[in-house]
This record gives structure tokens, sequence and C-alpha cells, in this order.
């Protein structure tokens, strides 16, 4: 079906130069004819991270986060001060395990140290080093212990002599039926009977976070709560102690020590795009302890604000990933392990630049490239136009569709509508973003279909969702923005179709694969998916999706999937996810997703799509967040059967500035 459009005009697939800085000096220096910013002085230069640009009352701030390890690269150190805000959180400490013939839960673990520098110098270009701690494994049952978090480091190179650099230490892990709790940056709750057997329940273990980073630098850290006979402490968190096992019958076990709040990585007006959100607007938490498990007729406890995970009847809950959260303790109604911490994180920020006039409209997450205002939308919310009317440009992707079960389809990409450029006067409009659509875990379930993208603008433009992709016996593609691929028994390319009316607007989407034996790679936006291989095939390989329009593709932008052949980020969307083969040899590729245009293009993930399965052990992967990729398709027999879900969607809106 390819681009539809009532004004026969789609994005172009030029790259755009450009640079938010760069944007400043042209529009706004010397000779430059905007009023909106000031063009001096100007931020630093640096790479590294994820990197968010965003306004906060007349400033505007870059923020570099980092989830994994590497390096903060300053190139330059601008004009606006040589100094940076930083955050350090370390990985959270395992909760403890318990037993089924007991009545005690275990103990939450502790979250991770946090560091928080308000003004580190940063005057000579140079790289400095971003170690990103894993939170700590949880205790196994009762009889083996969990792991204390690792530690996360910021600071200059190791070479001749560190100085000033900030390290944050891991979680500790919480105490379980049979053994003790551990300190840590924050301290794991104590165990209930230690040594075991006949020992008595241990005091919380304590939080020794220093202050490490030099000038301007504090750090956070606080004890795990204490255990009772029965056990299920809390533990400590950023910013406050772990809750102690003998609290009132009506309020459970030890809840986790609540984290800290801080608003560096988005604008303080929305939920944080990294930390679990606290009771107060905004959002924005770290570092929250785990939960305390189940214990004697008491409910599991609840994990700290901040990424803490909840304790739990039986196996704990999960610290979140990227906050340093601890995992949280196990309760006695199963063989119960505790539950892991979550990873820690590093987030760098300073001010860029400086606005002169109020912001023309509110909601999602703003940036500023190429003389244009960029909102830009992953979860659903408001559009509000403050000082109207103005001229939006939109681009919007659907949730991609899921992946079906073995010998499957590829989900299809969601479906994207591009407007050119649109009148909105004052007032909110609501943005609803696509999820992805689950993956197929059984016959004869085909994947599910992604969940469709509008804006109601007040008239409604829709992106329509992403078709699921067929499995086994359930053959057909699920119809979509682009369709899914059929599954191996015959089953039919899933069409591609708009059932929305989008007036000026382009529509893009591709229909599926058709199976032969393999399953057919889902439809993307900016071709069909292949078809499957036959005996012993390759599953199809997924259509390839559509770059954003020119407005949208500043390079530091951290959205879209990538260019086919290689490790550059194309600001690409909406590709098929590849289907699922049953090769009886180990291939040299897996059937991608994204990836095909008539030949199979090696390596991937490309504009978003998941990769199918087809030779064991080689998993499925999901469509990329916020790419609207369709998920990987399931394999025959087996491992690797499961179909995974689809990416979710987008909304991205541009007007002049």
């Amino acid at each position: 079906m390819g681009a539809r459009s009532s004004q026969n005009r789609g994005p172009g697939l030029n790259k755009s130069d450009g640079h938010l800085l760069e944007y400043f000096r042209q529009a706004f220096g010397a000779g430059g004819g905007g009023t909106n910013y000031l063009a001096s002085p100007q931020g630093l230069t640096a790479t590294g991270g994820v990197i968010s640009d965003y306004v906060d009352g007349s400033d505007v701030y870059r923020a570099h986060i980092f989830t994994s390890s590497g390096t903060f690269d300053v190139t330059a150190p601008g004009s606006f001060g040589d100094t940076v805000e930083y955050l350090v959180v370390a990985g959270g400490g395992g909760g403890g395990g318990s037993r089924s013939y007991t009545s005690a839960g275990a103990a939450g673990g502790g979250s991770g140290g946090l560091i928080y520098n308000s003004g580190y110098s940063v005057s000579s270009p140079g790289s400095y080093s971003v170690t990103i701690g894993a939170g700590g494994v949880g205790g196994r049952i009762a009889a083996t212990p969990g792991a204390q978090g690792n530690d996360s480091v910021f600071g200059p190179p190791v070479s001749p002599t560190p100085t000033n650099t900030a390290t944050a230490l891991g979680g500790g892990y919480g105490g379980g039926r049979e053994y003790g709790g551990a300190g840590g940056g924050s301290g794991g709750g104590g165990g209930t009977e230690v040594p075991y057997p006949g020992g008595s329940p241990e005091p919380g273990r304590p939080g020794s976070q220093p202050s490490s980073g030099g000038p301007n630098s504090t750090g956070y850290g606080n004890p795990g709560g204490d255990a009772s006979p029965n056990g299920g402490a809390g533990g400590g968190g950023a910013g406050g102690a772990g809750g102690n096992a003998t609290q009132p019958a009506a309020t459970g076990t030890g809840t986790g020590g609540i984290g800290r709040q801080y608003l560096l990585a988005g604008p303080p007006a929305t939920t944080q795009p990294i930390g679990t959100p606290g009771p107060n607007p905004g959002g924005g938490y770290f570092a929250g302890g785990g939960g305390g498990g189940q214990s004697s007729g008491f409910p599991a406890s609840t994990g700290g604000a901040g990424g803490g995970g909840n304790g739990g009847s039986g196996v704990g809950n999960a610290g979140t990933y990227s906050t340093g959260g601890g995992g949280g303790g196990a309760g006695p109604s199963t063989e119960g392990d505790g539950a892991n911490g979550g990873s820690g994180i590093v987030v760098v920020r300073y001010q860029i630049a400086e606005l002169t006039a109020t912001a023309k409209a509110t909601g999602g997450a703003i940036s500023f490239y190429s003389g244009k205002t960029i909102h830009t939308f992953t979860s659903s919310g408001d559009f509000n136009v403050t000082d109207g009317p103005i001229s939006a440009e939109f681009f919007m992707v659907a949730g991609g569709g899921g992946g079906g079960f073995d010998d499957a389809g590829g989900g299809g990409g969601g479906g994207v509508v591009h407007h050119p450029g649109l009148t909105v006067g004052p007032g909110p409009y609501a943005v609803t973003v696509g999820s992805g659509g689950a993956g197929s875990t059984s016959q004869p379930v085909k994947g599910s279909e992604g969940t469709s993208t509008s804006i109601n603008f007040p008239t409604l433009y829709t992106a329509y969702r992403g078709g699921g992709g067929g499995s086994r016996s359930s053959s057909p593609g699920g119809t979509g923005g682009s369709g899914g691929g059929g599954g191996r028994l015959s089953g039919t390319a899933g069409p591609a179709g708009q059932p929305a009316a989008n007036p000026g607007a382009t529509e893009y989407g591709n229909a599926g694969g058709a199976a032969d034996q393999q399953g057919g790679g889902g439809g993307g936006a900016g071709n069909a998916g292949q078809g499957g291989g036959g005996t012993p095939g390759d599953g199809g390989w997924g259509g390839i999706g559509i770059q954003a329009p020119p407005t949208f593709r500043n390079p530091d932008s951290p959205y879209g999937g990538y260019i086919p052949g290689t490790p550059t980020r194309a600001w690409g969307f909406a590709g098929g996810g590849g289907g699922g083969g049953n090769q009886p040899a180990e291939p040299p590729d897996y059937p991608r997703g994204g990836s095909y245009n008539g030949s199979q293009i090696p390596g991937g993930p490309y504009y978003g799509g998941g990769n199918g399965s087809n030779f064991a052990p080689r998993p499925t992967t999901a469509g990329d967040a916020n790419t609207g990729g369709g998920g990987g398709a399931g394999r025959g027999s087996g491992v690797a059967t499961f179909g995974s879900a689809g990416g979710s969607g987008i909304v991205i809106i541009a007007y002049p500035s």
C-alpha cells in the first residue's frame, strides 16, 4: 500500500544538518532574525549517553542520561560557566529469600548509594568515565544469600591520578530466614533467624554512602529496617531508613525506605523518563529500598518511591532498572526467591541557552532544532497551545504488532501519519500514544495487534495499529497500519489499512509477507514484509520502515531506529518484525526486523523492527520502544518459539520558534 496522501507528499530521505547551539548562533546571533533566545552565552559542547534537551522556566538545559557504562566527553567548555550538575546512583541490593515451611518473610534489599553534586568543574576538555552498576541478585530460597549491588562511578580518567571521583556504593542485600543481610550504599533489612537455627532477629544493616566527588558533593544512604521473629523488614533508601518488621498489623511488614527526588533528566512539570514517580508532582525519584516479604498473615510491603521493588507473598518484585531500587523480599507461600535490585544510573546536566520569551505550547519533552520547537510524546498526555495560533507539523506512529508463535509471522509496524502543517489555535489537545501488541506464547493464538496513536486537533488524526503476526495454527497475519506476516501453515499476509480519515496528511503502511512453510516478515511503513523461505528455510525479513521528516532529524535526538547495514541512528520508524523459521543448522543471520528491501541486508535491528528466530537458541527480540516496530516471531519447536512484543508508538509535533 505504501504512502497515501491527499497532497501526495511525504517525508524526504536526505539527512538534515544542524545542532541546537549552531541554530542559536545562526538565528539569534549578530545579524540573526529571531527574538526567542539569547545567543550568548552558550553552553559547553559534550557527548555521551542519551541526550535530552528541555526547558525549565526561562532556562534551556541539556541532560546526558547514562543507563550503561560509557564516557562523558567535553570538547569545549562554553560560556555559561564550566560546571555541571550530576547524579550518580549505584545498583540496588537483592532481596532476601524465604521457605514455604516457615511463616517468616524475608527482608528487602537496600537501594544503591546516591551522590549529587551541584557544581562539578569541567573547565578543561577531556573524557570523564561513567560506570553503571548492575543490581544485585536476590537470595535464592533460604540457604543462599543475595548479592550486593554494584558500584556506579563518575569521574576523570584513572591516569595519572583520579581526583574528585564520585563512587556510589552498591546497595546491601536483604536478610532471609537463614542468613543475615548486608550493609552498602543503603543497607538491607535484617535477617529473621541469624545464625540459623535458633538465632535471633538481627537489626537492619547500615547504610554507609560517603560524600565522594569533591566540593559541592553529598552522598545519601540509610540503614535497613530491623527484623522480627517473622521477618519482612524493608531495605534502606537514599531518602529514609527501611521500615521495621515490628510495624502494626494494619501496615504489614517493613516498607522500603523512600528514595530522593532529582529533576535533572527532564522538565519539572512532567514525569521524568527515568525514575519511579514519587508522592510529589514531577516524579524523578531514585534509590528506593525494597519492601519486606509477607509474613505471619501480614501483607507484603511496598518498595520505597524511587524504584524499590515490592515484597512478595512468594517471589519478590525486582527493583526498577536505572533507578538503583532495592529488590523486594520473598514471602513464605512458596519456595520464594528474593528479587534482583535495579541497575544504577548517571545523569549529567548543564545549561545551554536562555529563553527571552514564553513557550508557545506545553506537553511532552521539548527540544529545539533548525528554527523549530519540537514536542516529543512517548506516552499519552496533552499538547496545550498557550500562545497560538501556531502552524504545527506532526509525525505520529502507532504501536507495532506482536510476533506469532512457532514458525510464525512477524508483527507489522505501526501505521505512520505525517502532516506538513496544520493551523492550531489555543487550548489543550489530547495526544494518545499507542502501545505495542503482545507476542504470542501458545497455539492457536496469533500475535496481538498494537494500539493506535492519535491526536485530536480537534479533528481526530489517527495512525492505525500494527497487525499481529500469524502463528503456526492460526495462520493469517493481522490487518493493521502495516500487516502482520503469515504463519507457517500457508498463512496469508496481513493486509495494510487505514480506516480513519486524516485530511491533508500522508499515511504509510504495507502488507506483511505470506508464509511458505516458514513465517513471513511483518510489513513496514516503507515496504512489504518478505515471504517465508520454505523448507528448511528462514522466516521472511521484516519490511523496512521510514525516516522521520527532515524537521525532526535532530542529531541529538535519542528516538528512532538505525540505517540498514550501519550502526548509525537514522530517525527510522515502523519497521516490520522478522518472521520465524526452522533451520537444521545455525545460519549466519537472523530473519531481521525492519531490514528487507528486496534482498537480505545483514545486520540490525533497523527502524525498530524486532528479530525473528530461525534456530535454537537464538531468541526473538521485541520491537524497539517508541518506534512502532513489529515484534519478532518464534521459530518451530524447541526453545525460542515465543513471539516478542511490538514497540510502542510516538508523537512528534514541531512549530516555528
